[in-house]
């Protein structure tokens, strides 16, 4: 819908103009009756594409994942977007699939932990990443907001470990080796949060089970 567009087209622009490593927007556009966006073009693979092709730069890798977030985390979002907190708080108050002591206990969990006003990209993984020649570019920021940069590192964990849990033992301990190297990176980086990440962890994952995603819900 065109409202969805514009909506995206905010905040494309506001993370462009952030100063986070993003394609520019250029304009909204309509083809054939359908609604979309024109993106600066970036040449390059996505960081998923290039390690399904050379495996053994998990490692590598991993560190390079935690090195873009935390460059990410250091810009200031000024302008209006939503509130990481406010969005963990609806989708852990809608979910169907927490028993409602568990959701007690997230909710209660979630409101001392302190909020923040740091770029958050929501859905940081590889294939968000597009390697260029010497550099990279963050895409699809359709679920940013403006929080804690430790509740999205705990999603980028979230993701990574509920991706491991679904596939089988080798790409599941190829998954958790990469993951191990983007959280120990990250936490070099950053100096400490090591111990409020782990907090954040839980309510990520409630709030990851609002997506419908029945493989995850066991």
């Amino acid at each position: 819908s065109l409202e969805d567009i514009e909506y995206e087209f905010k905040i494309a622009k506001a993370v462009h103009a952030s100063g986070v490593k993003s394609p520019a927007v250029k304009e909204i556009v309509q083809v054939n009756g359908q609604n979309g966006l024109i993106y600066e073009r970036i040449y390059g693979e996505t960081m998923l594409t290039i390690l399904k092709r050379q495996p053994w730069k998990v490692f590598q890798f991993g560190k390079l994942l935690a090195q873009y977030h935390f460059q990410m985390h250091a810009c200031d979002f000024n302008a209006e977007v939503p509130d990481q907190k406010v969005k963990l708080h609806n989708r852990n108050k809608r979910v169907e699939a927490l028993p409602d002591d568990l959701r007690s206990k997230l909710l209660d969990a979630l409101e001392p932990l302190p909020a923040g006003n740091k770029v958050c990209h929501g859905d940081f993984h590889p294939d968000n990443i597009i390697v260029t020649n010497d550099d990279a570019m963050v895409i699809d920021w359709i679920d940013a907001s403006k929080g804690n940069p430790l509740a999205d590192v705990a999603r980028t964990s979230v993701l990574a470990l509920g991706a491991a849990s679904t596939f089988n033992v080798g790409m599941g301990l190829f998954i958790k080796l990469f993951h191990a190297s983007y959280v120990k990176e990250y936490f070099r980086l950053n100096g400490s949060g090591k111990e409020e990440y782990q907090q954040w962890i839980p309510i990520v994952a409630g709030a990851r089970l609002s997506e419908n995603i029945p493989e995850l819900e066991t």
